[in-house]
């Protein structure tokens, strides 16, 4: 008879007794509790490498009551995620946060009525521990709904009308807008234009405001000829730019509050007889991929996400495990590329 030589699967008992401390102290390591002291977290870490400790994941949702699963909730088309490189972005950082800390990732969909039901029946069952939200636009009903489900979110960009119920992080998008017009100021450009985000969104109001806040504080004057509404894409930068060539012919200078809206202006112009920066300048919003393969590359604001991204999955866990709700807002930079240079 071959001897039986399967090891028993290590225990927390067992991770405790290797570390020299309690099994309490073991479950409050595994469990991401803030009272347990940097040696005891490093003796508990040493003890897993040791025995080979693995977490038995449906065990530890019995005794936890939760998942280990997070929802990274997408509220724009399917289609986006894969053509607007920010969402590959976030996605990518928040995969990289979340396997850090030993939490599984899902991917969600809802920006249809059917969608919407689906990931509430799926969110109201239990199946995931807290919401990364991307994309939320006022008035969508479904963040009504979210709130009701009773689950931690955090959201990309604050949630306008619901900022005291849902936490987020964002982008100091109005003072980027400003820095982007003012170094157009600067440029000596005086017609300057821009493109807007959708106004549902807090990226969209707060850019516009920053470009305004920037047009007030040099003396000149808010004209809504020169102001045109987009939804980040490039189609609607395109149709932009259009508009603003016939009403404003004499447009010097474009911020688009979007790389893709900004791209988009480019061949229009060049289409136009207009040169860039020659006759028009043009700065975006991102800094994504985008900005440095178009021609000319953009002159850009740039919005850390990869800081975004950890900053959401951090302050997601701290909800989780009962902390206040809270809102953050991480700084941006211009970067100037030949679009508009310095």
């Amino acid at each position: 008879m071959i001897p039986n030589v399967s090891r028993k699967r290590p225990t927390i008992r067992d991770v405790a007794r290797e570390a020299g401390v309690s099994y309490a102290t073991v479950s409050r390591v595994l469990n991401g509790r803030d009272w347990v002291s940097p040696e005891a977290v490093r003796a508990v870490q040493d003890a897993i490498a040791r025995t080979g400790y693995t977490t038995n994941q449906h065990a530890r949702s019995l005794a936890t009551g939760r998942s280990g699963s997070i929802a990274f909730l997408l509220t724009e088309p399917q289609h986006l995620l894969f053509e607007d490189p920010n969402f590959s972005v976030l996605l990518r950082g928040v995969a990289q946060a979340l396997s850090d800390r030993e939490l599984t990732l899902i991917l969600m969909i809802a920006s249809t009525p059917e969608e919407r039901s689906r990931t509430i029946a799926f969110l109201n069952g239990g199946h995931v521990d807290g919401v990364l939200l991307v994309s939320p636009h006022s008035g969508d009903p479904l963040l009504k709904q979210l709130v009701q489900a009773n689950v931690p979110i955090v959201a990309c960009g604050r949630v306008l009308g619901l900022e005291d119920l849902i936490s987020s992080v964002s982008a100091d998008d109005r003072a980027g807008a400003r820095t982007a017009t003012e170094h157009l100021i600067a440029a000596s450009c005086r017609r300057i234009a821009t493109v807007t985000g959708p106004l549902d969104t807090s990226g969209g109001v707060d850019r516009l405001a920053g470009y305004t806040d920037a047009l007030m504080a040099h003396g000149l004057p808010i004209d809504q000829d020169l102001i045109v509404h987009g939804d980040w894409t490039r189609e609607s930068g395109a149709a932009g730019i259009r508009t603003l060539l016939r009403r404003a012919p004499d447009v010097d200078a474009v911020f688009a509050a979007s790389d893709a809206m900004a791209a988009a202006t480019l061949p229009v112009l060049r289409d136009a007889g207009r040169g860039v920066p020659g006759d028009v300048r043009v700065v975006g919003f991102d800094d994504s991929g985008l900005a440095a393969t178009t021609e000319p590359p953009l002159s850009t604001v740039r919005q850390p996400l990869e800081r975004i991204s950890e900053e959401m999955v951090r302050l997601l866990v701290d909800v989780i495990n009962g902390r206040t709700p809270l809102s953050i807002t991480v700084p941006t930079g211009l970067v100037l590329r030949s679009s508009s240079p310095a």
